[in-house]
């Protein structure tokens, strides 16, 4: 994966005081990198955002939580043309039309799975057709 010169440090000072988070948010890199490793990474104010030619996936510190989300979790982001239909989804909203950008709670690495994993794929295929 490409990473940017000062991803480490900016990576801990996005998680300061938020192990936990850190610790979710390596998991869900290893998977990432083995899945897409030609994908660049950017560490921002926000978020976190992985980019083949454009931006097809993310992950967050919930700012805004529902009252039933875990303490601990990270906000997984994609989009894609259509919307899904799962339980594991949070929230799924249509900012465009045919766009539908998808947030994922992952409060446990066990969730970093098969399935996460194709909805990611999904997302990073869908982008290479804008």
């Amino acid at each position: 994966m490409k990473l940017p010169d000062f991803y480490l440090s900016d990576l801990q000072v996005y998680f300061a005081d938020r192990p936990q988070e850190l610790c979710l948010y390596e998991q869900l890199f290893h998977a990432m990198d083995a899945a897409f490793p030609e994908c660049r990474v950017k560490v921002q104010k926000s978020q976190i955002s992985f980019y083949n030619r454009h931006l097809f996936a993310a992950a967050s510190i919930p700012v805004r939580r529902k009252k039933d989300w875990p303490e601990h979790c990270l906000l997984v982001t994609f989009g894609l043309g259509a919307r899904l239909e799962d339980p594991r989804i949070a929230v799924a909203v249509e900012p465009y039309p045919n766009r539908w950008t998808h947030h994922v709670v992952v409060s446990a690495p066990e969730q970093i799975d098969s399935q996460l994993m194709s909805w990611l794929k999904e997302a990073w295929n869908f982008s290479q057709q804008k």
